[in-house]
């Protein structure tokens, strides 16, 4: 059956390998709008994105026609090789194996793109490993 409307909000957030710190501000914003395309291209749509040089988180509304695993995949996937082929991090990037993905309601859907959003000051107070 043909899904007309669909409230698929995930929450991902990837780490690096070994949660090391590879993502520089320099590069944070190219590799943001990568990971939005990909979004994109895929019937799925970017509410907020925040890449910190060890993770990154980004909101999406999914479209029904793909998995969040699936999704995840192919962000995954297609970023580290756009990462790798541009050298847009010391040595060779990967993500971790796995990821995290937390659905989220429509009306959650402002306050966490405004915690995506505010990473920066966030981890000014915590650090991840906090």
């Amino acid at each position: 059956m043909k899904i007309d409307y669909n409230n698929l909000y995930t929450h991902f957030v990837f780490t690096s390998m070994h949660r090391q710190p590879v993502i520089f501000e320099l590069n944070r914003q190219r590799i943001e709008k990568y990971i939005t395309g990909i979004v994109n291209n895929n019937d799925c749509q970017l509410y907020a994105i925040y890449a910190n040089p060890e993770h990154v988180h980004f909101l999406v509304s999914r479209s029904p026609g793909i998995s969040e695993e699936g999704l995840a995949k192919i962000i995954s996937q297609s970023s580290e090789r756009f990462i790798n082929e541009n050298k847009l991090c010391k040595g060779h990037f990967q993500w971790q194996k796995t990821c995290s993905a937390f659905s989220v309601s429509k009306n959650d859907v402002d306050k966490v793109c405004k915690y995506i959003l505010n990473q920066p000051e966030h981890h000014r107070k915590r650090t991840y490993i906090e």
